[in-house]
């Protein structure tokens, strides 16, 4: 009895898990699949258990495919090298564990008791992997539109509001949406420039046709320049909600 109340208790936090995502497995051992620890294959040898290792590998390729083609289509005027660095810090380590802690991984994965005693549950590195295990399960269950579906909800909204602004160039964001929306020039003009030679503080101000739209500050011309165009970027994008 006790046996069954335990996968009664797992299956019931795997279902409703499901709900919250806004997914349904048809295949659920592939979804528990992708939560298995190989800790835990190895403490349960007797049983038909595999761990996620394998989802992993392709959840991780098909991560950086659905990543590249979103930033591909969205960001129009970045360079090659700008793509493969905010792609970088997208499917980075530290990346997918924000995604995995907010989506609440931690309490589903099956580890095995040493694992869980030195705290497993909270490693970096296994919620990044398991983040791509589920990736790559969700795949093989339901194909590439879902995963698209997917990351649209929980993942694509976090880079247009701009949570890896570190690596985001604002001023080809913004030069983007004027072109897009054809209604005329952007002007960067340097407001202010103070403090000592080893620590200057520039403003900077970006206008549209004459019209302010956002000023920002920075140690240097440039870095005053990209914090104006981020700002224009929120002012711009709440107008248009609005």
């Amino acid at each position: 009895m006790h046996k069954n109340r335990k996968k009664t208790y797992s299956d019931s936090h795997f279902k409703m898990f499901q709900e919250r995502i806004g997914f349904t497995f048809s295949d659920i051992s592939l979804l528990k699949q992708a939560f298995t620890h190989s800790s835990y294959v190895n403490e349960h040898r007797r049983k038909p258990y595999e761990d996620n290792e394998r989802l992993e590998f392709l959840g991780d390729a098909v991560l950086e495919l659905t990543v590249s083609q979103f930033l591909y289509k969205n960001f129009k005027t970045m360079s090659e090298g700008e793509l493969t660095k905010l792609r970088a810090a997208i499917v980075c380590e530290p990346s997918l564990v924000k995604f995995a802690t907010e989506l609440s991984f931690g309490p589903l994965i099956l580890l095995g008791k040493g694992e869980e005693m030195t705290g497993g549950r909270e490693r970096p590195a296994l919620l990044a992997d398991v983040f791509e295990a589920f990736i790559g399960a969700l795949y093989l269950d339901q194909g590439l539109d879902a995963v698209i579906k997917f990351l649209q909800q929980w993942v694509y909204p976090k880079i247009h509001d701009g949570a890896f602004s570190h690596v985001m160039d604002y001023k080809s964001q913004l030069q983007e949406l004027v072109q897009k929306d054809g209604v005329g020039i952007l002007e960067y003009r340097i407001l202010q420039e103070k403090g000592p030679a080893h620590n200057r503080e520039f403003v900077a101000k970006v206008s549209l046709n004459g019209t302010d739209l956002g000023t920002g500050k920075g140690k240097s011309k440039k870095e005053a320049e990209q914090h104006a165009a981020q700002q224009a970027l929120i002012h711009l994008r709440k107008s248009s909600k609005s």
